[in-house]
């Protein structure tokens, strides 16, 4: 039988209805909301560290895309540079990078993780022993008896620090007593058992101190921030190696509250942000310490290995220091007996396997005057 043709009004109802009936089956398209995140650093917006923590937000933003943007301001833009882990935890910041040290007063324990010797382990090594060692699950364990609601990424293995800048060079443990330097941490201890009157300034406090002839020295850490921060301004003797503060990393810290309101794969962008951010870290920090250790000659600085009878005094407070604060802090003891559990098997492999390098150097470049 035939159809009878539709008539055009009856063909423009058809085709209207079936435009109606596509548009409620396509899928909707939901605009994606950036969030939002203001961190702030505790170094100078001239400090390579400072750097670092731009790095990582850098690596955040843009594996994230539009959804999260993280913005990193320097030290003192919102809070002094101690006060960091207050304000992210009360959220006045969402975020923050810094080191775990500065947060000594609170618990010395924190100080463990990059004060002192660390049983021999060097910086990468104790980096291994918080994430697989036991040493994650110990600082979560510190912040939640300190009321602090923070999220907590350990990473960043630092170059060992030096002894620090003199205005004239120090030969033997003596010569320390008495002088009025800079240090934080654990180190405080120890430099004090030593005799040394310490004071524990901000990073960019320091050189405007040595200026002055508050202090008689002071650490800070590396060539690079050294450098940028003026210390071959005011001195021109630097003592390479220390115990004091020989095996550091950075903290990158989030507001607990921000970070849980994430969605889970936000989370695993920054979990592989931080993890990126380590190797690069190292990697830039072996290019720019290495050229700025170039520069720091070439404007006359002396630059001297500290003698081992002051590394071996260190040594020796840091036994008392240790000794002293486990017997005060159970927690502190906590921390000790799990990185020397971790240190005596993995020190013992690294030690055992690496082969001396220095041998390879001084075989190609050992005629040659730096």
């Amino acid at each position: 039988m035939a159809q009878t043709p539709a008539s055009p009004r009856r063909r423009n109802l058809i085709k209207g209805a079936a435009v109606a009936a596509g548009a409620l089956s396509a899928p909707m398209v939901s605009v994606a909301q950036t969030t939002s995140l203001r961190f702030q650093s505790t170094w100078p917006a001239k400090d390579i560290f400072h750097e670092y923590a731009q790095d990582f937000a850098k690596k955040v933003n843009d594996m994230a895309g539009s959804r999260l943007k993280i913005e990193v301001l320097p030290a003192g833009a919102v809070v002094p540079a101690f006060q960091l882990l207050e304000a992210v935890n009360k959220g006045t910041l969402d975020g923050g990078h810094g080191v775990v040290a500065y947060h000594y007063g609170k618990n010395s324990a924190l100080a463990l993780w990059g004060s002192g010797p660390s049983y021999g382990m060097d910086p990468n090594m104790l980096l291994a022993w918080h994430e697989y060692g036991g040493g994650k699950q110990l600082l979560e364990e510190i912040y939640k008896s300190l009321n602090m609601d923070v999220v907590s990424y350990l990473y960043g293995p630092m170059p060992t620090q030096p002894l620090g800048w003199f205005k004239k060079p120090v030969a033997k443990a003596a010569d320390m007593k008495g002088l009025k330097f800079r240090t934080v941490g654990l180190a405080v201890d120890v430099f004090t058992d030593m005799g040394v009157a310490v004071n524990p300034l901000p990073g960019g406090e320091i050189v405007p101190a040595l200026d002055r002839g508050l202090i008689d020295a002071a650490e800070f850490n590396n060539a690079s921030s050294d450098r940028v921060l003026g210390f071959p301004d005011v001195a021109k003797n630097c003592m390479l190696q220390s115990f004091h503060q020989s095996s550091e990393q950075f903290e990158i810290l989030f507001n607990g509250a921000k970070y849980k309101a994430l969605p889970q794969d936000l989370r695993s962008i920054i979990d592989y942000a931080v993890q990126a951010a380590s190797a690069d870290m190292s990697w830039k920090a072996i290019d720019r310490n290495s050229k700025d250790y170039i520069e720091l000659k070439k404007v006359g600085v002396k630059f001297y290995k500290t003698p081992d009878a002051i590394l071996r005094q260190q040594l020796a407070s840091w036994d008392k220091t240790i000794a002293k604060k486990a017997a005060e802090n159970p927690s502190f003891k906590k921390v000790l007996d799990s990185q020397k559990v971790f240190a005596e098997r993995a020190c013992q492999w690294q030690n055992d396997y690496s082969v001396d390098m220095k041998m390879a150097f001084n075989h190609f470049f050992g005629g040659k005057k730096s």
